[in-house]
C-alpha cells in the first residue's frame, strides 16, 4: 500500500492563501502561535512547510483578528481551543462580541475562551421552546375530549 501524500505548503505560498504577510506568519512562527507541522525552520535559509491544517488554523487567527481581537487574546483563545475540542478545530463554532469569544457546544452552552472555559451564557433553541410547549399541551390534554391544535395559538383552538 502507497503512503498517502500530505500536500505542503511552503510560507510564502500559506501566506499568500492566508492573506497575511510573509513578516506575519514567521513572528507567529517564532513566537509559537503556530508553528509548522510539517517541517519547520532549522536555522537560516532553512523552509517551513505548512500542511492544510495549519492553513486553516491561521486562516482562524486571521479572522479572528480581523473582528478587532488582540493577538494575546488570540492566542489565549487558541490555547482553550486546543484544550477543549483537540486538533479538529474546524469542528468548533464561536461567538465573538467585541473583546469576548466564546465556543458554542452542541447542548447550547457558551464557553467564555478568554476566562479559561468558564461557562457564560446559554443559548436558548426557540424552535426547541415552541416542541416543548407543544408536547406538554398534548399531555396534559390526553385525557381531555377535546381536540387540540398543536402549534397554534390558544384562541385558535376551538372548543
Amino acid at each position: 500500500m502507497a503512503a498517502e501524500s500530505v500536500t505542503s505548503f511552503s510560507g510564502k505560498k500559506t501566506a499568500e492563501i492566508v492573506g497575511i504577510t510573509y513578516r506575519q506568519l514567521d513572528y507567529w512562527a517564532r513566537t509559537d502561535l503556530i508553528r509548522p507541522s510539517l517541517t519547520d525552520a532549522s536555522g537560516s535559509g532553512s523552509r517551513r512547510l505548512y500542511a492544510y491544517a495549519d492553513l486553516l488554523e491561521l486562516r482562524i487567527i486571521k479572522q479572528l483578528l480581523d473582528a478587532g481581537l488582540k493577538l494575546e487574546s488570540v492566542r489565549d483563545v487558541f490555547a482553550e481551543l486546543r484544550r477543549l475540542v483537540g486538533d479538529d478545530i474546524a469542528s468548533a463554532n464561536l461567538v465573538i462580541e467585541g473583546t469576548s469569544v466564546a465556543l458554542a457546544l452542541d447542548d447550547g452552552q457558551l464557553l467564555d475562551l478568554l476566562k479559561k472555559g468558564q461557562g457564560v451564557l446559554n443559548v436558548m433553541s426557540l424552535g426547541q421552546c415552541k416542541d416543548e410547549l407543544d408536547a406538554r399541551i398534548v399531555s396534559l390534554h390526553e385525557s381531555d375530549p377535546v381536540q387540540v391544535a398543536v402549534g397554534h395559538h390558544p384562541t385558535s383552538i376551538a372548543r
